[in-house]
C-alpha cells in the first residue's frame, strides 16, 4: 500500500475539490462587493458623508460591486443640507452620490499618470439611464500645481471639485479619495429651471448652507448688497466670487477692510460680482478677459474691473494687486453661479495707491454738502493789497495814503528843479 500503513485511499476528484475550496477561501470574493460605510467608519472627518450613503439606496447598490473609487467629501466641505443643495440643481441626492462612485479602481499613482487630455471615467449614475449621453461620467484632469480636478465632461460643466488626497484603500477593490465638495452632474438645466425659486436665489442662504463662508455671508447681509442680487438675476444673471473664511483670515492687517466705512465696504463686495451668468466652463474659455463688475456700474467705465484668465489649468482672477483662483463651485443654477476663491479680491482703485483712502473713492465736487461748501474760502473777486500793508482802521489807511502822495509830489518838484538848472546856461 503506497500511502503507508493504515492510510485510506483518497479519490482523485475529492482531492481536487478540497484544493479548490481552499483556494476560494483564500481569494477575496468579488460577488461580496464592498462595504464603503465600514471603510469610512475609521475616519470621523467623513462621518457626515458616510451617513448620507447609509440613508440612501447607494450603499446597498455597492454591495454587489467591486473595483470602485469613491469620491468622499469631508464634513467641513459638505453643504448643511445636501438634499437641498442637490435639489437646487434639479438632481436627487442619491444620483449625486452615485456620481461620486467611479466604476474603476484608481490609486494615487494612477492619478499621477493621467494624460494631459484627462481621463473619462464612468460613474454609478451612468448605469441608471437617467444621465443624458455620456454625462454620467466624470473627467479627471490635471490642474495647477499638479492637482487633479474632477468635473463633468459637458462643454460647460456645472460643478467641479479638487482631489484633496487619498483616504484609504482595499487594493484593487476600493479606493477612497477625498474631494473638495459635492459634484453635481451636468445636463439637468431643464429640471433646475422648473425648480427655481420665484423670488430668486438667496445668496446668503446658499453660503450658509455651503459652510466656510460665514464672513462673506454676514458682510453681504449687513451691507444690504445681497438684496441687490435679486434684481440683477432677472437680467443676464450674476456670477459671484466668494472668499472663504480662511481667505479673510489671511488678509494683512494693513488692508483694514473691516474698518472701512459702510459704503466703501459695499463697493468691495460689489467688486466680487459679475453682471452676467458664467458657469465654470465659460470662465475657462472667456473671450474678453477684462470684465466689469457691479462696482463698475457705480463709477466710470474701466474702473473696478477683473482680469479673468486660465493659468495652469485653473481659473485665475487678477485685480491688479491680488491674484486669486477658483477653488470650487459652490452653486450653479442658471442664472446664478457662485464660486469659492482663494483670496479676497481687493480693487486697486482702493488699495493700490493710497490704501483705503484712495482718491478714486472721493465723492465728485458737486456731491459736496451745502454747509461744507459755505465753509470753503473762495478767492476774492478783486485784487487786494498784501496782508502786510492792510490797516486795522480806516483812519490809519487814509493817513498812510496822504503821506505817500506828499512824498510823490516832493520827488516831482526835485526833478523839475534839477532840469531847470541844467537848461540855464543855454539861455
Amino acid at each position: 500500500m503506497r500511502g503507508g500503513a493504515g492510510a485510506l485511499p483518497v479519490p482523485g476528484g475529492l482531492a481536487l475539490g478540497v484544493v479548490l475550496l481552499l483556494v476560494l477561501a483564500v481569494l477575496p470574493s468579488r460577488a461580496a462587493g464592498v462595504n464603503v460605510t465600514a471603510a469610512l467608519a475609521a475616519f470621523p472627518s467623513f462621518a457626515d458623508f458616510a451617513r448620507l450613503l447609509e440613508s440612501s439606496p447607494v450603499a446597498g447598490e455597492l454591495a454587489a460591486r467591486s473595483s470602485l473609487t469613491l469620491l468622499a467629501v469631508p464634513n467641513n466641505n459638505l453643504p448643511r443640507s445636501p438634499s437641498a443643495f442637490a435639489a437646487a440643481s434639479g438632481a436627487d441626492i442619491a444620483d449625486v452620490l452615485r456620481y461620486h462612485v467611479l466604476l474603476e479602481y484608481l490609486s494615487p499613482s494612477d492619478l499621477a499618470r493621467l494624460p494631459a487630455s484627462g481621463k473619462l471615467v464612468t460613474t454609478l449614475f451612468q448605469t441608471t439611464g437617467r444621465a443624458p449621453s455620456d454625462l454620467g461620467a466624470v473627467n479627471l484632469t490635471v490642474g495647477g500645481n499638479s492637482t487633479v480636478v474632477v468635473r463633468s465632461p459637458a462643454p460647460f460643466p456645472g460643478s467641479s471639485a479638487t482631489v484633496l488626497g487619498a483616504v484609504t484603500a482595499v487594493p484593487y477593490n476600493l479606493s477612497v479619495l477625498a474631494v473638495g465638495g459635492l459634484i453635481v452632474p451636468s445636463g439637468l438645466d431643464v429640471a433646475a429651471s422648473d425648480s427655481r425659486p420665484a423670488g430668486g436665489v438667496n445668496i446668503t442662504h446658499v453660503l450658509a448652507d455651503a459652510r466656510g463662508f460665514n464672513v462673506a455671508a454676514s458682510m453681504l447681509e449687513a451691507s444690504g448688497v445681497a438684496d441687490e442680487f435679486t434684481a440683477d438675476e432677472r437680467g443676464a444673471g450674476i456670477t459671484v466670487f466668494v472668499p472663504t473664511d480662511d481667505a479673510f483670515a489671511d488678509l494683512p492687517a494693513s488692508d483694514r477692510l473691516q474698518s472701512l466705512p459702510a459704503d466703501r465696504k459695499a463697493t468691495v463686495l460689489r467688486f466680487h460680482v459679475l453682471h452676467s451668468y458664467y458657469p465654470l466652463g465659460s470662465l475657462e474659455s472667456i473671450v474678453n478677459p477684462v470684465q466689469p463688475t457691479l462696482a463698475t456700474e457705480r463709477f466710470e467705465a474701466g474702473q473696478f474691473t477683473l482680469n479673468i484668465t486660465r493659468v495652469n489649468g485653473s481659473v485665475a482672477i487678477d485685480t491688479g494687486i491680488v491674484q486669486a483662483s477658483i477653488t470650487r463651485t459652490v452653486f450653479d443654477q442658471n442664472p446664478v453661479a457662485v464660486f469659492a476663491v482663494s483670496k479676497v479680491l481687493l480693487p486697486k482703485e482702493m488699495f493700490g495707491r493710497g490704501g483705503a483712502d484712495s482718491d478714486v473713492m472721493a465723492p465728485p465736487p458737486d456731491a459736496m454738502a451745502p454747509d461744507a461748501a459755505e465753509n470753503v474760502r473762495t478767492p476774492p473777486t478783486r485784487l487786494s493789497s498784501p496782508p502786510a500793508l492792510r490797516g486795522g482802521a480806516d483812519s490809519e489807511s487814509s493817513s498812510a495814503l496822504s503821506t505817500a502822495r506828499a512824498v510823490n509830489w516832493r520827488c516831482i518838484r526835485l526833478v523839475l528843479l534839477n532840469l531847470h538848472l541844467l537848461l540855464l546856461p543855454l539861455v
